[in-house]
């Protein structure tokens, strides 16, 4: 029996317990139950098409359109520069969503990246992308998040300590996600809307009470030079970590109605809003405050409220974002321990992971991703936590846009509910884009970028082991 054997134990008999076996393991195929819609995860189908686009902007405003500028105005001077950089994520970020929406409708199974690899080239490449997904795919974001969180807070009360603050979020959110998934809906449900709501009325007073700071925002001679210059490509980086998130409703699709339908709208929409409310935060961070001031800043969202509100103003505004990231930080540990959970129904080796409480909720799954976001809290800088996650998740949903092309190629009768629009336009944009990153950034940030890269390959090693590990276990079974 090989790596194609891998079931999961001690699923429940009859019918529900042959689908259950049948949508196990990297090697399902996609005509198996799973893929038409009647998987075990598609037994309690909860999430509409209006919740599932509120995951996907929960996912994608978090703390990298807080901070992010403050990395980006050290080398670029130029407004018209700056806003395209950010019109250009939200382009990027379109095409990977039209393009995930493919093969979201294709494979509506929960898993993300590790669902759509494994599908199209191989269970070991789909394991590498959910063994980051895992590991630092959702954790490092979670503890970015509350590192921004700990700093805007530490200059409401400067007695408090950043970290101390980082940590106890992390832990008390993850445990808030423990209870039952009624109250981490009403959780999630109350910060998306208090940081919607934040920042249109941070738009809105920057645009009536903010002062000119007399940027340009036209495009010159200079300005244009910026585009194929390394500081633009790596600031593209920041601004594609503030983009992340894009994907979320795929994480869980199998708890998504309709998911033909509702995946790629969600997509879609929660993208294209996003791009939107970045565009508009961004001009009046520029509008209303002095690049010198932003200038290596991570508490952008204070020092522009500060501007524009005055010192007690900046201090209520602080603390309201502080607040408002917490949305991120919660729809991360909500989405993450998901795909740590498929993986352990997956796969023998990992079957802990997949243990639940009495909520059905993926208990071990939630402290696994806790643990390891506490870690990098107290272990990593803010800005190398972003390099270093950016450059693995723009990897893994590089190899994944990719597999679009692969399957119209490979699979031209595969049943598409969704093909993408304009193909293959998106996805080649998408492409283009991702080896532009990647190429600056392993140059500019070598260390860093080779850590993803080591990230990923660790996750074949593992794989390998956990494949023995399986294969032996499903001998010793055979032989009693």
């Amino acid at each position: 029996m090989g790596v194609s054997g891998l079931v999961c134990l001690g699923s429940n008999q009859g019918v529900s317990g042959q689908v259950e076996r049948d949508c196990m393991g990297p090697s399902a195929s996609s005509d198996s139950p799973c893929f038409l819609g009647i998987g075990p995860l598609q037994n309690k189908k909860k999430i509409n098409l209006t919740t599932a686009t509120s995951i996907v902007v929960a996912n994608m405003i978090g703390t990298g359109v807080f901070t992010s500028l403050g990395f980006q105005v050290v080398d670029i001077k130029s407004g018209f520069s700056l806003l395209l950089i950010w019109l250009i994520g939200g382009i990027f970020a379109l095409c990977g969503a039209l393009s995930y929406g493919e093969l979201g409708a294709a494979f509506p199974r929960s898993g993300g990246e590790y669902n759509f690899l494994s599908r199209v080239y191989h269970p070991g490449l789909g394991f590498m992308s959910g063994w980051v997904s895992a590991t630092v795919g959702f954790s490092a974001p979670v503890a970015a998040a509350a590192m921004a969180l700990g700093e805007h807070l530490s200059r409401v009360i400067p007695s408090l300590d950043s970290m101390v603050i980082a940590l106890v979020v992390v832990g008390s959110v993850s445990g808030i996600h423990t209870v039952n998934v009624k109250l981490g809906s009403y959780f999630q449900n109350i910060f998306t809307g208090l940081k919607i709501v934040l920042i249109l009325a941070l738009v809105g007073a920057g645009l009536v009470l903010g002062e000119s700071q007399g940027l340009s925002f036209m495009p010159s001679s200079e300005s244009i030079w910026d585009i194929p210059s390394m500081p633009f490509a790596v600031s593209l980086v920041f601004v594609m970590y503030s983009y992340s998130g894009w994907n979320a409703s795929t994480y869980i699709a199998g708890e998504v109605q309709n998911p033909q339908r509702n995946i790629p709208r969600s997509l879609f929409i929660g993208t294209a809003l996003v791009t939107a409310l970045y565009l508009s935060l961004n001009l009046v961070f520029l509008y209303t405050t002095t690049l010198e001031s932003l200038a290596n800043e991570v508490e952008v969202g204070f020092i522009v409220a500060n501007s524009i509100f005055g010192e007690s103003g900046g201090k209520i505004m602080a603390g309201l974002i502080s607040l408002a990231l917490i949305s991120s930080i919660s729809s991360m540990v909500w989405a993450g321990p998901r795909v740590t959970q498929v993986i352990g129904e997956d796969i023998p080796f990992f079957r802990m992971l997949a243990r639940k409480n009495r909520e059905g909720i993926p208990f071990a799954a939630i402290v696994l991703q806790m643990l390891i976001a506490g870690a990098l809290v107290i272990t990593a800088t803010f800005e190398t936590v972003i390099t270093y996650t950016t450059y693995t998740l723009v990897l893994s949903t590089f190899i994944t846009v990719a597999g679009v092309l692969v399957l119209r190629v490979r699979r031209p009768d595969l049943d598409r509910p969704y093909r993408t629009w304009g193909y293959p336009v998106p996805p080649l944009i998408f492409i283009l884009i991702s080896l532009w990153m990647l190429v600056y950034l392993a140059l500019s940030r070598p260390w860093e970028a080779l850590s993803g890269v080591l990230t990923l390959l660790s996750g074949l090693l593992v794989y390998y082991i956990a494949s023995r590990f399986s294969i032996g276990q499903s001998r010793d079974q055979g032989g009693k």
